[in-house]
């Protein structure tokens, strides 16, 4: 077994005996038993409990036959929400730039949902680094299919293409732009996982522009010339900007400014290493499967040539797996290129126009739509739920109540988990489900509560103190040099601002 790190229990200074070999996927508390053996009796009581229909279900309207306007609805109407309450607290964009991140540190396609397996044995075929590898492939001197080879593009820019008949569609004509694709659509990308829906797939397609941009900017604005180093000054002050964005918008957000302060002054107190970062499954496999219940059944994807009439706008569900799967289907799901098939951000960040719109609550209920994913072969599990919750016992997860105590935080009262006592689940409750009504119950689902929100924090700061290239292990002082809307800060809109990818409406 390839040996690449070493993990604590906690604290500054454990005892040698606490530390152990870590490969790329490992445990934050590797003593802390399993929450049940894995049997017929478990497995059952875990598909119930992630079963269309179930406790998970948030029971959303789904007969989008009897009401064509239904993905707009589940927008525009109140009433639609009330068992899916929206997030105040957060826009419908940080779902999927928490998506984009997720693909960025992990890729194991190797594992199954069937057998038990070790997460030191399993390779992750993504550096479980915020690196951007995902996009920038191995570089392009062995990723040349990725980048722009043309006199303008210098083999150092993406090679991005014009949507056909888009910008007839599009307020003011302006121009849009898909991934790279072969003959058979097939996007030309560094994880192919990043063109699973629309919005993660534009969302890359807007990370690659900003590098883009940022190259002109290298050149006009600090003077570099040769193709090596303008590329090299382009991918760390895209590195760093994205990096900075992570710890000072989507984790203050998700986890709560102050627990950011906390690690970032007085340090982890779980995820540790000696040697190298490694990715916990009780981060991977529970705590950051918080946003599978933000993900709406519904988006505008874009406001089409008249913004203000709802009638051009384009509203669909994100998926529907009733559909055929045609060159444009009336869902969101990814793998095509048509004309109306790209986003307006406006509705995805806060630009300050009152267009952005929120995600769902952090809580046990997800979007019907969840329960149903396409592309899966017949007597696959093709509930998120189901496929979450049996991922605990093929991982031999910890339940949510030792993971609390070993934290030294407060357990979950029973009373708050009494809907999974049929289930004997309610005094060893699966960590995802026991983080997603932590959320709920502590902080009312607008951010992660004290579990795992400190369980997220600690991995992506650790993430990047473990990284000698980022901008926390090399200038911690570091503040964002390109252009923003506020002094001494960068987010999401500033950075798609800066990529040219937001039109005027």
């Amino acid at each position: 077994m390839t040996r690449h790190g070493h993990y604590t229990l906690g604290g500054e200074n454990p005892p040698k005996s606490t530390y152990y070999e870590q490969g790329k996927f490992g445990r934050m508390f590797p003593m802390l038993p399993p929450f049940a053996t894995d049997t017929p009796t478990v497995r059952d009581a875990l598909k119930e409990l992630g079963e269309k229909g179930g406790v998970m279900d948030a029971a959303d309207e789904a007969d989008i036959v009897a009401n064509p306007n239904l993905a707009r609805d589940l927008i525009t109407d109140p009433a639609l929400n009330a068992n899916n309450p929206n997030n105040p607290a957060l826009t419908a964009g940080m779902t999927f730039l928490g998506q984009f991140l997720d693909h960025d540190m992990t890729f194991d396609p190797t594992s199954s949902l069937e057998r038990q397996v070790d997460p030191e044995a399993i390779r992750n075929f993504r550096n479980p680094l915020l690196e951007l590898d995902n996009m920038y492939g191995s570089g392009p001197g062995a990723s040349p299919y990725l980048y722009d080879q043309s006199a303008g593009g210098q083999g150092i820019k993406f090679l991005v293409i014009e949507i056909p008949g888009a910008a007839a569609v599009s307020a003011g004509g302006f121009v849009r732009f898909d991934l790279p694709r072969n003959s058979q659509k097939t996007a030309l990308l560094g994880d192919p996982r990043n063109d699973e829906n629309l919005i993660v797939s534009q969302l890359h397609v807007a990370m690659l522009r900003f590098h883009n941009a940022v190259v002109d900017h290298v050149k006009s604005d600090l003077g570099l010339t040769h193709p090596g180093e303008v590329f090299a000054e382009a991918q760390r002050l895209v590195r760093w900007h994205y990096q900075w964005i992570i710890v000072h918008e989507f984790l203050e957000k998700t986890v709560g400014k102050p627990m950011v302060d906390d690690i970032l002054a007085d340090g982890r107190k779980f995820y540790k290493w000696r040697n190298l970062p490694f990715i916990p499954v009780e981060f991977s496999v529970a705590a950051y499967r918080f946003g599978h219940s933000q993900v709406r059944p519904s988006y505008r994807s874009n406001f089409g040539p008249t913004p203000a009439d709802i009638n051009s706008q384009v509203f669909k569900l994100i998926f529907n797996d009733s559909l055929p799967d045609g060159p444009d289907p009336n869902d969101l799901r990814g793998g095509k290129r048509a004309p109306t098939r790209f986003i307006d951000w406006q509705t995805f960040f806060d630009f300050g126009d009152g267009n952005a719109r929120p995600n769902k609550k952090i809580d046990t209920r997800l979007s019907t739509v969840l329960f149903d994913l396409p592309g899966f072969a017949p007597g696959d599990v093709q509930s998120l739920a189901q496929r979450n919750l049996l991922r605990h016992l093929t991982f031999s997860m910890p339940s949510g109540q030792s993971v609390a105590k070993a934290m030294k935080l407060p357990v979950l009262d029973a009373v708050h988990l009494n809907d999974l006592e049929p289930l004997n689940l309610h005094n060893r409750t699966p960590l995802w489900f026991y983080i997603l009504r932590e959320a709920d119950v502590e902080e009312d689902g607008k951010q992660l509560g004290p579990v795992g929100g400190r369980i997220v924090a600690e991995v992506f700061i650790g993430l990047l103190q473990g990284d000698a290239l980022s901008y926390l292990k090399q200038d911690p002082g570091w503040t964002p040099t390109l252009p923003s809307a506020a002094a001494d800060t960068f987010e999401m809109t500033d950075l798609l601002r800066f990529a040219g990818v937001v039109a005027s409406l």
